[in-house]
Order: C-alpha cells, then sequence, then structure tokens
C-alpha cells in the first residue's frame, strides 16, 4: 500500500551541522499489516514515519500510495488517508474544548464541511458508538473538557479520532512513551484491537522491545537511515525477546 523507494533525507544540508537522517531507504508497507519500527536513536525511524505522513519531501526517491506518487503531495493533503499519533498526547488534543468538540475538529480538518458540522445529534450518536469501543465510560462524558482527562485517555481518544472519517493509513510515533506502564499497556491494546476491527495499515515507532513480541505481523530495524533487518512475524517465525534485545546489542557493538 505504501511503498518508498530509494528514500534520502539530510537535515541542515552543506553546514557543519548535517545529518543524514534517510540514506537511499527503501521499504513497502502491506495493506492490512501491522508494523513495528526499531532501532537506537538517530537510527532514521521517526524520520521515515515523517517522510510517509509528508512532514518533508526527500532530497532523493520516491513515496508512492497504491502505485500513486504522492512525493510532493503535502502533509495536509495525506490527511484524508493518514491519521497520526503523536509522542505526547497533549499534541493530539486541545484541552481547553471538550471531548466532541474535538472530535469534530478532528472531522474538519480532513473534509470540507459546513460551519454546523458536528452540532447535530447524528454526529454525537456517531462519536459515542466510536468511543465505546475503549471501554473506558467516556462515551458518557463527551462534554467534559479534554484537559481533565487523564494522559492514557487523550492518547487514547487520538486513536479513536484516527477512524472517524476515511483515513486507512496510522502512524503512531512512540505513542506510549510518556505513559505510565498500566495506561501504556490499554493503549497498545487499544491500538491493536482499532488496527484490526477497522483494517488499517499501521507502522509504530517503539522503543518499548515487548512491543515486538506482543503486536504487529513485521518488525523492521533501522540503523543510519537504513532498513537492516525485515521480519514477518507468521507461525514459522517466532520472535522472541531476547532476539530483539540481541539485535539491538549487535547494533551496538557495531557503533
Amino acid at each position: 500500500m505504501i511503498r518508498i523507494e530509494n528514500a534520502s533525507k539530510t537535515y541542515f544540508a552543506n553546514t557543519t551541522h548535517s545529518i543524514k537522517a534517510l540514506d537511499h531507504c527503501s521499504v513497502q508497507l502491506e495493506k492490512e499489516e501491522f508494523t513495528l519500527l526499531i532501532g537506537s536513536n538517530g537510527s532514521g525511524k521517526s524520520s521515515l514515519l515523517n517522510l510517509i505522513g509528508g512532514s518533508f519531501k526527500p532530497d532523493l526517491g520516491k513515496v508512492w500510495l497504491e502505485n500513486k506518487d504522492i512525493t510532493q503531495v503535502p502533509e495536509y493533503q495525506r490527511s484524508k488517508w493518514v491519521a497520526r499519533i503523536f509522542q505526547n498526547p497533549l499534541w493530539g488534543t486541545a484541552p481547553d474544548l471538550s471531548i466532541l468538540d474535538n472530535f469534530r475538529l478532528a472531522s474538519l480538518r480532513t473534509h470540507k464541511k459546513g460551519l454546523y458540522f458536528g452540532v447535530q445529534e447524528g454526529f454525537r450518536k456517531k462519536v459515542q458508538e466510536k468511543i465505546s469501543i475503549l471501554g473506558m465510560g467516556l462515551e458518557n462524558k463527551l462534554d467534559q473538557q479534554m484537559g481533565s482527562l487523564s494522559g492514557g485517555q487523550r492518547q487514547a481518544l487520538t486513536l479513536v479520532m484516527a477512524i472517524m472519517d476515511d483515513a486507512k493509513i496510522l502512524l503512531m510515533d512512540e505513542p506510549t512513551a510518556a505513559l505510565d506502564v498500566k495506561s501504556a499497556f490499554k493503549v497498545m491494546e487499544t491500538a491493536d484491537k482499532i488496527i484490526r476491527e477497522y483494517k488499517l495499515t499501521a507502522l509504530l515507532v517503539t522503543h518499548n522491545l515487548r512491543d515486538g513480541v506482543h503486536y504487529g505481523d513485521r518488525i523492521l530495524q533501522m540503523r543510519e537511515g537504513k532498513i537492516i533487518r525485515d521480519i514477518h512475524k507468521d507461525n514459522q517465525t517466532r520472535i522472541s525477546l531476547t532476539d530483539i534485545y540481541s539485535w539491538m546489542e549487535q547494533e551496538m557493538i557495531m557503533d
């Protein structure tokens, strides 16, 4: 579904502070596949995520979506297909607005709608139905301010916002990094459930190596802007936490 073809990106090019984030990187993400992306700091994980999301254009290479070249398509236009969950739950929500108004804003970002979109009872019921998947009782608190919720609740709600419209691709950049252990588990379980039920193509950047054992269909490992390991998790390939730790140790030795 998503194909990155020979992509390179250097930040601060032609300066003494230049950083090569992506180096002739190529990878294909299949439709409805849940892929985990691991690697040390500076390996290029977030840059690959940002390239797919449209945060920048590559210096070299192409980005394809279902055989359509979207390399030059800006981020705001890609939001019709791509939903993003950021590391900090505060970034994906407006704290001074109600839960319902946050969902209204999320929908307005992806479609041209009238000024009164989201105020109808039908929209409210749709939001309630979607939020009920969380099992947190938040579907009964739509008028509560988003800022009054915990980080885990807010991050879970951003996941639900991703399935309100027509997005088919979900990009998650360490969505549990700022959460406590219990909240992180709930968010990951919710993400896995949403990805499966709504048949999303998902890419998760994570430093929690245990996620590689419990979630996803595939693991990619990056180093110096390239994919150095690509493993599909199937009945013949059983991945253990020891395996993943050994991969990361090998990378540290190479450094």
